[in-house]
């Protein structure tokens, strides 16, 4: 009967020390399966950061030796480099128009799905499907549309009669409109899913209930289905905003930042900086200078967010 208890506590014991082993080993499996991700940025995203960092203060070109010049770069930025600020009052240009059509566009569209007719979920998805299109080959699709002479968007408005000569789409005039168009046209699905998302989780017994006191369907969008949206709204804005300043893809295949650098954004500057576009650019490789242009483009993109997260607050207040 001794033999037996040993044996039952010894036993126990080693269920015990088992179920230590499985409350720890969870944990050292999530520790695993972080480490790929936590590896890659730390490679990717911080070390390049510091690199930056680094280098901000040298001027250096990729290929001779760096010299250090302290702080050339940054007076040459604030000072004389006429570029950078027209490239960043370009992109507040372009973001504004962005996120004044693609915004409203998208809740729009969402609204209309969110009714659920027939077709409606064949619908949503045709307009997702430019979210998962490449934006280089969505970028050479619309190049090719847009183009002055064989293009179809001039040729089927010449058919149309609604214009006698090509209009040059990627010229120095309408350049700015038609990289907007391309932005809103790859970002509209992206949005919309998200209004769909928010739309979803307003409870249906509100709605009815302003039905039956005789709200209009027009009161309800604006006093019900908005300020109930303001959470979901406030990060679409902010995501939205970040998109904006860091879209260059479809402008480097459209136009490169041309003609004249009406397009010329400041993301593309700093990436032409660092890898120039093409030989004929007249932007030469300064990874040293790029260096210090990308960290003062870093503050002003932090204080344009918190200023946008200071306003939200503000309306969440009113609201």
């Amino acid at each position: 009967m001794q033999a037996t208890g040993t044996e039952k506590r010894e036993q126990i014991s080693r269920h015990a020390v088992t179920a230590v082993k499985r409350k720890r080993f969870p944990k050292r499996q999530l520790y695993f399966m972080l480490l790929p991700n936590l590896v890659l940025f730390t490679a990717l995203t911080v070390y390049p950061i510091f690199w930056a960092l680094r280098y901000m203060f040298y001027d250096y070109d990729g290929i001779h030796a760096a010299t250090f010049t302290g702080a050339d770069n940054f007076i040459r930025l604030f000072t004389r480099d006429t570029v950078y600020w027209d490239s960043l009052v370009n992109t507040l240009i372009y973001a504004a128009g962005k996120l004044l059509i693609v915004i409203p566009l998208s809740f729009l569209v969402a609204v209309v799905l969110n009714l659920r007719f027939r077709g409606s979920t064949l619908l949503q998805a045709v307009i997702f499907s430019p979210t998962i299109m490449s934006s280089a080959v969505m970028a050479l699709m619309f190049y090719l549309l847009f183009n002055v002479y064989n293009g179809d968007v001039n040729h089927y408005l010449s058919l149309a009669g609604l214009i006698e000569q090509p209009v040059d789409w990627l010229g120095q005039h309408l350049a700015m409109i038609t990289v907007i168009i391309v932005a809103v046209w790859g970002g509209l699905g992206n949005y919309m899913v998200y209004f769909l998302a928010g739309l979803q989780t307003i409870p249906k017994d509100i709605y009815e209930s302003a039905e039956l006191d005789g709200v209009t369907y027009w009161q309800r969008l604006f006093y019900i289905t908005l300020p109930m949206l303001g959470p979901v709204l406030r990060v679409i804005l902010m995501l939205a905003i970040l998109n904006s300043f860091q879209d260059i893809q479809s402008i480097m295949v459209l136009t490169e930042g041309g003609p004249l650098g009406k397009t010329q954004v400041v993301f593309l500057y700093m990436y032409q900086l660092f890898f120039p576009v093409s030989t004929s650019s007249p932007i030469k490789p300064e990874i040293g200078y790029g260096a210090a242009a990308s960290v003062v483009t870093g503050l002003i993109l932090g204080l344009i967010t918190l200023i946008y997260l200071y306003l939200s607050k503000k309306l969440e207040k009113i609201y």
